[in-house]
C-alpha cells in the first residue's frame, strides 16, 4: 500500500516534490517500508553512507521516521533512518514524554538507492520487538519525513500534520491503521 506525505502547510520545499512510503506486510510480524523522495536529490543535503550504527539526534537533519502505538494506550515507539544508514529507536510513556532507548530493538536493515530525481530509502520494522504495546488491539503507523537542503532550510513532511507547528509525535500523526493478524 503507498501512502502520499503531505508537506506541512508552514514549510516549504524548494527540493523534494514529493514523498511516497510504500508500507509492505511480507510476513505478520514484519512491516517493510520504502520511502520514495522525487525531486532535486542533489540539493537535498544527505551525509555518506556508512556503517549501520545507532545513533541519536538524526532528526537534526534529512531523516526517515516511522511512529508506532496502539490503539489504547499512550506508549509508542520512535524509529529514525537516516541516508548514512545510522539509526535510532525510542520508547515514550506518553506524548514526548519518558523517553528511553528501545534497547529491545535490534539494527533493522537499510538499504538506499538515488539518481538525480529520485532518493529511496528501504527499511523494515521487526513488530514482535514491540513488547510495550498490546498484540490483540489495533495499531496505529504515523509515517514522517524530515528534509533538509543544502542551505540548512528544513521541510517537513507526514501522513498527516496536526495544528500548529510540525510536531510528528502528535496523535494526529499516527494516521495509518493495522492489526498484526491480518497483512495489509
Amino acid at each position: 500500500m503507498r501512502q502520499l506525505l503531505k508537506l506541512h502547510p508552514d514549510s516549504r520545499s524548494f527540493t523534494a516534490a514529493q514523498i511516497e512510503v510504500e508500507i509492505a506486510r511480507t510476513r505478520a510480524d514484519s512491516l517493510v517500508l520504502s520511502y520514495i523522495v522525487t525531486g532535486k536529490i542533489s540539493d537535498i543535503r544527505m551525509p555518506p553512507v556508512m556503517a549501520a550504527a545507532r545513533s541519536d539526534e538524526l532528526w537534526r537533519h534529512t531523516c526517515f521516521e516511522a511512529f508506532v502505538r496502539a490503539s489504547s494506550g499512550s506508549e509508542y515507539y520512535e524509529f529514525n533512518f537516516a541516508p548514512s544508514t545510522q539509526w535510532a529507536a525510542y520508547r515514550f510513556s506518553s506524548h514526548r514524554s519518558g523517553m528511553r532507548v528501545a534497547a529491545e530493538i535490534s539494527a533493522p536493515p537499510i538499504e538506499v538507492q538515488s539518481n538525480s530525481d529520485c532518493y529511496a530509502l528501504q527499511t523494515s520494522l521487526e513488530l514482535d520487538r514491540l513488547s510495550a504495546l498490546p498484540r490483540k488491539v489495533v495499531w496505529h503507523l504515523g509515517l514522517s519525513v524530515l528534509i533538509e537542503d543544502t542551505s540548512g532550510r528544513k521541510s517537513y513532511w507526514a501522513l498527516a500534520h496536526p495544528p500548529g507547528k510540525p510536531d510528528f509525535h502528535h496523535a494526529d500523526c499516527f494516521a495509518h491503521e493495522f492489526s498484526l493478524a491480518v497483512q495489509s
